[in-house]
Order: structure tokens, then sequence, then C-alpha cells
């Protein structure tokens, strides 16, 4: 799952349930990044077969620059 935060950074990673994920995020009890950059909206959420493949996505997902994130969540984006 990607999320977008304030200052317009994005937060990356897996989870098996993105929704209380990503509650815990906007309350506080998430991601120490996410602690000091509020969350701001969910941008995507892709599922996969296995945790090794979430992983190794979440991996490449982390090697890209901001715009390319952005590209990548508009051809992906959000059905929730």
């Amino acid at each position: 799952y990607l999320i977008e935060c304030e200052g317009g950074s994005i937060y990356t990673g897996i989870t098996v349930d993105v929704m209380a994920r990503y509650a815990a995020h906007t309350s506080g009890k998430g991601a120490r990044y996410t602690r000091s950059f509020r969350p701001v909206k969910l941008l995507t959420s892709i599922e996969f077969a296995d945790k090794s493949a979430a992983l190794k996505a979440e991996y490449q997902v982390k090697r890209l620059s901001p715009s390319e994130k952005r590209a990548f969540c508009r051809q992906n984006e959000y059905q929730g």
C-alpha cells in the first residue's frame, strides 16, 4: 500500500489488513515515519500471492522517485 503524507511524501508498506494498518497510521500508532508526517490519504493498495512477493514489490516501489511513485499509483488506483 502507498499513503500520501503531509508535505507530499509517499509512505510505502505491506500488511495483511490495509484498512486496519491505515487506521493505525492515522491514529499515530503506525510507523515512526507516519507519526512525524501524518497520513493524508491512501493512494493505492495491491494484493500479492504471498509475503515474499509483497516484500519484493515493496522494495521495487521504494526505489522509485516520488514522481514515479505517483505515476504507479495512478496506474493502480485504490478502489476502496
